[in-house]
Formats: structure tokens, C-alpha cells, sequence
């Protein structure tokens, strides 16, 4: 649970507002009777800081975290009475982070103890939002034993990927909190946070930069990168294209026609200015329909599109009291 909150915590400091990211968590750790520090989620056992705290919006928590919501989020076949914030309301223009976390082995990753989401369900559902045009760009990290096998099923256009151990390999904690008796957090997702902790919006890292930062000493396990899929290399794509709610724009016509059910269309540019350009406030307006008699309107008066991403976070164990990784001291 550590791992995802830590997760959700970074990318919301990098701008991405709530109404774009969804969080999964299977278990609910702040809340177990074993919690010697109730209503609290660390990710260090210095406890200095709090991950749960009062701005945490699960999506999906509990019994609702399953192999069916998660695919059924991703691919958007969502039952209608489904509210929006139980949606990824990606389109073609989205770029989309898929982060997950939990037990898992040689393609798979268990969700609750009792089910198992295979690398073969995960790259179907990645090809059906290709085909429904709900990515531009997406990036796959997930950290879990043998969690490069999870990407290795992967067809679809578009796709960086990394994972935290290679086959037959186990994920390590990275270390414990003997007052509450569990490991706090996983050695991979420890050290891609200590590496985003001094970027900001601004931050031109790149993906290459975060990728040869891997340390297999350190992580104890040989974390994975898939590129092959890509159009653009890691080296020309910045870390805040998805950790970070960059405040970017495109121009759109201003024609006006029927609506679907994409969201982050303003209404005009006098939209962006009374908001300040705050992707939370530019979203949830009609999206025009193209046409080919279309008079184009002066620049000053264009429509403009929120390019925000969007961040799917799963952390599918449960139990997180039952058992310990292999924790190293």
C-alpha cells in the first residue's frame, strides 16, 4: 500500500490533479487493528511522513479492486451508472501512466490473494485503448517479483515500459518498521521516489535519466526497460510528460457539435485565463466534433484542450499484515 500512496503522493506534487489519476487499493492498512498507528501509511520508518493523510482519494478500495474493474477501467467498458471519478477519461491526445504494485511471478500479478491478471490480459486491454483512441503515449511500471515478464506481451504502438526484477528474480523491501512488524515499502519504487524528489514541473529529466539511475546493488533485483515499442526514445521524453501535470494546450477548432464523453475541452481562451490555466478547473466540457465547413476562428478566440495526463495506480495485495517480503536490514 506504501508503494501506491507513495506513488500518488508524487504525481500529485508534480501538478497531476485528483480528478486525473485513479487509485486502486486492494487493502486498507491505515485501518487494520494491527496498525499500532492508526489512520496512518508510511513509506519510511522515520514516520515522518504521513502518505494517507487527508487529501488520499481511492477510487476503487477493497473488494472493488479485482482483474475485471482494473481491465474494465482501462479499456473504458464501464457499466453507465459508473461515476466519472471510477473512469479513465483518457483520449488520443492523453498520455497515460499505468503504475502497479503487489505479489506476482512469471506474468502475473495476484489482485487480493485470489485472483491473477496475466501479461496477456494486460497487453489486450493496452491494444483495445489503442484501437479506442484512449492513449497518445503510455508508460508501464509495475513492482512485483518477476515483474518484467509482465510487459513482455506487450503489441501495441507507443509503450515504454520497466519493471523491478527480471525472471525468476524476486522484488526486495527495502526495509521494515519494527514497531508496526511489516516491510514499509519495495526497494524499486523506494528509489524512483528518492530520484523524483528534487524534480519539479520544470525538471528536464528524461526517462533515460531515471532509466540508467537504476542500481541492481542497491535494488537487489535487475529492474527491466522495454523501448521497442516506442516511436520516441526514452532519451527525447520527459518524466513530467507523465508523473507531471505540465501546463500544456492545444489549439482545437472552435467548431461546436454534438458531445461525447471525453472530458478536458474548454470552453475558450477566456476559460484558461479566469483559471489561471489549473488543468482541475479546464476539464469537464463538451468536446467539439470535427467538420469539414468550418470557418476558423481568430487565434484569440480558439478553443483551447487540457494535455494533462493521466495515471492509473494499483496496488492490488491484500494482507499487508499476513506476511514479509524478504526485507533487507
Amino acid at each position: 500500500m506504501a508503494n501506491t500512496l507513495a506513488m500518488y503522493r508524487t504525481i500529485k506534487r508534480l501538478g497531476i490533479p485528483d480528478s486525473n489519476i485513479i487509485l486502486m487499493l486492494a487493502d486498507d492498512v491505515a485501518c487494520n487493528a494491527r496498525n499500532v498507528f492508526p489512520a496512518t501509511v508510511y513509506g519510511n520508518s522515520d514516520r515522518r511522513l504521513d502518505l494517507y493523510g487527508d487529501s488520499v482519494e481511492v477510487d476503487y478500495g477493497g473488494y472493488d479492486v479485482t482483474v475485471e474493474n482494473f481491465l474494465r477501467l482501462l479499456t473504458g467498458r464501464l457499466d453507465h451508472h459508473v461515476p466519472p471519478n471510477k473512469r479513465l477519461l483518457s483520449d488520443a491526445s492523453s498520455n497515460v501512466f499505468i503504475y502497479m504494485t503487489g505479489h506476482g511471478g512469471n506474468e502475473f500479478l495476484k489482485f487480493q490473494d485470489n485472483e491473477e491478471v496475466s501479461a496477456f490480459d494486460i497487453a489486450d486491454a493496452v491494444e483495445q485503448m489503442w484501437e479506442k483512441r484512449r492513449y497518445n503515449k503510455l508508460l508501464f511500471m509495475i513492482d512485483t517479483c518477476q515483474a518484467n515478464t509482465m510487459y513482455s506481451k506487450f503489441y501495441s504502438p507507443n509503450i515504454i515500459a520497466t519493471g523491478s526484477a527480471e525472471l525468476g528474480e524476486s522484488s526486495l523491501s527495502h526495509h521494515n518498521d519494527l514497531d508496526i512488524g511489516v516491510a514499509v515499502i519495495d526497494g524499486f519504487t523506494h528509489f524512483i521516489l528518492d530520484k523524483f524528489e528534487p524534480v519539479n514541473k520544470s525538471s528536464q529529466m528524461t526517462l533515460q535519466d531515471l532509466f540508467d539511475s537504476y542500481d541492481p546493488v542497491a535494488i537487489l533485483s535487475h529492474p527491466g526497460v522495454s523501448t521497442s515499442l516506442s516511436r520516441v526514445p526514452p532519451s527525447q521524453v520527459l518524466v513530467t510528460d507523465f508523473f507531471g501535470g505540465v501546463a500544456g494546450v492545444e489549439v482545437a477548432s472552435a467548431a461546436r457539435g454534438s458531445s461525447n464523453s471525453g472530458r478536458g475541452w474548454a470552453a475558450a481562451t477566456a476559460e484558461q485565463q479566469r483559471t489561471n490555466g489549473d488543468p482541475k478547473l479546464l476539464r469537464n466540457v463538451d468536446r467539439p466534433q470535427p467538420s469539414s465547413n468550418i470557418a476558423l476562428s481568430p487565434p484569440s478566440s480558439l478553443p483551447i484542450r487540457d494535455v494533462v495526463g493521466w495515471v492509473a495506480l494499483a496496488g492490488a495485495a491484500a494482507g499487508a499484515f499476513s506476511y514479509i517480503r524478504a526485507v533487507v536490514q
